[in-house]
């Protein structure tokens, strides 16, 4: 007689306390850490006018993508050290170090201090990111694990797209409480950590350092497959073009997107909306809109899942790639709002039938005795992608797309000298110079300078991870079709 599946709240009747407390950790942790990262972009760019820093765009991708870059690289290490001095240890220095971070940033003023400081963030979510996962994995088995994970995933969602909106309430009065709002809520997590109960581990005899040692050797064994280091490589393509939804897009969206139309529409049929998120001077600030995608995931990624979970996990990301590109693509192609949120759920879309494979994918292509070796690897193209992403966010964007940048290069076409102005100096400037309103001198530039051609090198570079990602599947496993 075939034995009944576990119902759902028996399941839940399962998990120990730990699981719930680390779950609760997970979402206000997201919680703080995005609600300040889907802001940074402009923090760093705008004009010191408003409080934010006035840096170049090449500054902030600089800080942005070499910085998050090593928090992706950090987690290999980290893990060893948590294993070795305990979770609950590691999480109380991991959480100090946020708390220390996010106080001292609104104090940081330049390139240096702020990139300095950001490193310094880096190393507390790495040292939090792993552990996390595994007190999930050692408070869930074989019957609960797949309930537990998609609880962990949802906190993660649900504490990616709250943030940014609490964010977004203190941001208008002062862009430095966005770094307090985070700290309050990291003060949170270190009261709950006072429930959280170590779960438990295989304790060694092994020296931190030769942990370390072995987590590296370990590395170089993997990468020495070809198929798994293609891949890999792969990968990072399309986590550049990803991280452009936080690098880019909300800077894009302020400089080049007028949003008084969503706001007018809004007013009439919701005015209890607009009252929210709406700003004094009647425009919507970008990040509500990048925030869009988070919403997006928390609404439609069990209907994809379901969808594309008997499809080929390749076929899938092969899927996902294209249409993630297309769609971050089309939201840099355009100055209208109501586009870009179409382009929001297309790329929303292509996220969620590719991004969640990846680490399937894998554990797939693993030796059965590797599996661990290879899943090891899989932060080191988001690391990679994310460096990418701050050279297309930094330098590339600047050239092309920057509309500070474009400004002043035509007045240095009309002669004009606007040597040591601030952004907002430059602005009211130009509207005396050329005798135009702001919504005049956005659509100069935009006509003279195509800034939207930025799409063009966003969407190929996911587009070239999907192709390569399809002659990699072609030529490199094509003796494999069966069993990936």
């Amino acid at each position: 007689m075939k034995q009944k599946s576990p119902g759902i709240l028996s399941i839940f009747a399962r998990f120990p306390r730990t699981f719930w407390v680390a779950n609760t950790m997970e979402l206000f942790e997201r919680w703080a850490y995005y609600g300040f990262f889907m802001l940074f972009a402009n923090y760093l760019t705008l004009s010191t006018d408003v409080g934010a820093l006035g840096l170049s765009q090449a500054e902030k991708g600089t800080i942005m993508g070499v910085g998050t870059a090593i928090l992706y690289l950090l987690p290999l290490i980290t893990g060893a050290i948590a294993d070795k001095i305990g979770f609950k240890k590691t999480l109380l220095i991991a959480y100090s170090i946020y708390f220390a971070s996010f106080v001292i940033m609104p104090f940081c003023r330049s390139f240096a201090t702020v990139f300095i400081n950001y490193l310094f963030l880096a190393l507390g979510a790495a040292l939090f990111k792993p552990i996390i996962s595994a007190t999930v994995a050692r408070t869930t088995d074989k019957e609960t694990s797949s309930i537990g994970f998609g609880i962990f995933y949802m906190m993660v969602n649900i504490g990616a797209f709250v943030g940014p909106i609490v964010a977004l309430q203190f941001s208008e009065s002062a862009f430095q409480m966005v770094f307090y709002v985070s700290a309050a809520l990291i003060l949170v997590n270190l009261l709950v950590l006072f429930f959280y109960n170590e779960p438990e581990r295989t304790l060694t005899q092994e020296s931190l350092k030769a942990s370390i040692a072995r987590i590296f050797k370990n590395i170089f064994t993997a990468l020495s497959d070809l198929k798994l280091v293609v891949f890999l490589v792969i990968v990072a393509g399309f986590w550049s073009m990803y991280y452009q939804l936080f690098f880019t897009l909300s800077v894009f969206i302020t400089q080049w997107v007028d949003t008084t139309v969503v706001y007018q529409k809004l007013e009439v049929v919701f005015p209890w909306l607009i009252s929210k998120i709406g700003s004094p001077d009647g425009t919507i600030q970008a990040e509500y809109f990048t925030n869009m995608d988070a919403l997006f995931i928390i609404a439609f990624q069990l209907l994809v899942s379901s969808l594309v979970m008997r499809i080929r996990p390749i076929n899938s990301m092969i899927t996902g790639f294209i249409v993630a590109s297309i769609g971050m693509g089309m939201a840099l192609m355009t100055n209208n709002p109501f586009f870009l949120i179409f382009s929001l759920l297309i790329f929303g879309f292509g996220e969620m039938a590719g991004s969640p494979k990846i680490t399937e994918y894998i554990g797939r292509i693993a030796p059965k005795d590797k599996v661990a070796l290879y899943m090891g690897c899989s932060y080191l193209p988001v690391a990679l992608g994310s460096y990418l992403a701050g050279i297309v966010s930094g330098p590339v964007y600047q050239r092309m797309s920057d509309k500070v940048s474009l400004l002043r290069r035509e007045f240095l076409d009309r002669g004009i000298d606007v040597e040591g102005l601030t952004q907002s100096e430059l602005f009211t400037r130009a509207y005396t110079e050329f005798n135009l309103d702001a919504a005049g001198l956005t659509q100069l530039l935009w006509d003279k300078y195509h800034p939207s051609s930025i799409w063009y090198v966003v969407s190929a570079i996911g587009l070239t991870a999907a192709a390569a990602l399809l002659l990699y599947d072609k030529f490199l496993l094509k003796e494999n079709h069966e069993q990936q």
